[in-house]
């Protein structure tokens, strides 16, 4: 998701066009495609059976924000050798700019901001190199684009001393490409998703590759995205995250029934190998209805358990009270 800001309702012309467009649908008997009944597959229903009942988790926090008071919108989560929390997130500050960050923390609750990477920085995705140091992806505007950072160990990045850097060409979409999520980083190579805005309208999905911090390649990821329209998603498809659980490698992905309909973003647990999504039937305290910006991470918990921590940003429009935000949560495997 692009923007986590709240908008307005959609226009009243515009929801009785929406309401005739389905009665003539009906008349003439148009038929939305519909997913199957059965799991996508074992690892989707397992990833559901974690992630769905955010009342059975082992701890949670909604509305997170670090230290200052910063909201910490579309979070994700990783952990550092010595067992902190490190997460990655963004903030609309006053400037009228978004503002990515990195914070740490030992408990999941509260964070403690470490550097700003400065105005028009959003949707950072973190992950560790292999070598003891970090690669940080972020969209950058304006001109919406991808952004690669390359840092030599923790402290480097906590400090924001990037020693390696990347503006990925916009070659997609003339408009905007982002979200990007960082998937797999193999020595010098860095594999990487991300959102095109397809025909300067809707964003679709893509793939791509860094190779020495010069050599970039993206593909749209059409795959996905038919997985997620088959859902009868016609809105914009954004964020999304790999998870590796019980040793199969799936992705938590958002999906928006309506472009412009906060309320209607959903989470999906896809399976690469079949092909297909289950879209996570997620409770909440309140109950809240629409998720976006989600991403998954096997961890060990501050009680010293291995975990399944899920982070997802809860818009205005589909929140039940006091739960609007982003909200963290755990569970123990």
């Amino acid at each position: 998701m692009t923007d986590t800001r709240s908008l307005r309702a959609v226009p009243l012309l515009a929801v009785l066009a929406v309401l005739a467009l389905a009665l003539l649908g009906v008349l003439l008997g148009w038929r939305l495609p519909t997913a199957s009944a059965s799991p996508a597959s074992a690892g989707t229903a397992r990833l559901a059976a974690l992630a769905d009942d955010v009342t059975a988790a082992d701890g949670h926090r909604y509305d997170a924000r670090d230290h200052t008071g910063r909201t910490m919108d579309a979070a994700q989560i990783t952990q550092a050798t010595d067992g902190t929390y490190l997460a990655v997130y963004h903030t609309l500050l006053r400037d009228g700019r978004f503002h990515a960050a990195v914070a740490t923390s030992t408990d999941l609750r509260h964070w403690h901001r470490r550097h700003d990477f400065g105005p028009g920085t959003h949707q950072a995705s973190l992950a560790a190199d292999g070598r003891g140091g970090y690669v940080l992806a972020y969209e950058r505007d304006p001109e919406n684009h991808i952004a690669v950072r390359g840092y030599g160990d923790r402290a480097a990045l906590l400090d924001g001393r990037a020693d390696r850097a990347f503006d990925a060409p916009r070659t997609l979409s003339r408009c905007a490409e982002g979200t990007p999520s960082i998937t797999a980083v193999h020595g010098k190579t860095i594999e990487l998703t991300g959102h095109y805005r397809a025909d300067c309208d809707t964003d679709r999905q893509l793939r791509a590759t860094l190779t020495g911090f010069r050599d970039w390649h993206a593909t749209p990821d059409r795959r996905l995205d038919r997985a997620l329209q088959t859902w009868g998603n016609s809105g914009n498809f954004g964020d999304r995250a790999p998870v590796e659980l019980d040793g199969r490698r799936l992705l938590l992905v958002e999906g928006q029934r309506w472009r412009g309909d906060f309320g209607s973003w959903r989470t999906y647990a896809y399976d690469p190998v079949s092909g297909r999504a289950d879209r996570l039937a997620l409770s909440t305290h309140g109950g809240s209805r629409a998720f976006a910006n989600p991403s998954a991470t096997l961890l060990t918990d501050p009680q010293g358990r291995p975990a399944l921590l899920v982070s997802l940003f809860i818009p205005a429009e589909g929140a039940a009270p006091g739960e609007a935000g982003q909200l963290v949560y755990w569970r123990k495997l």
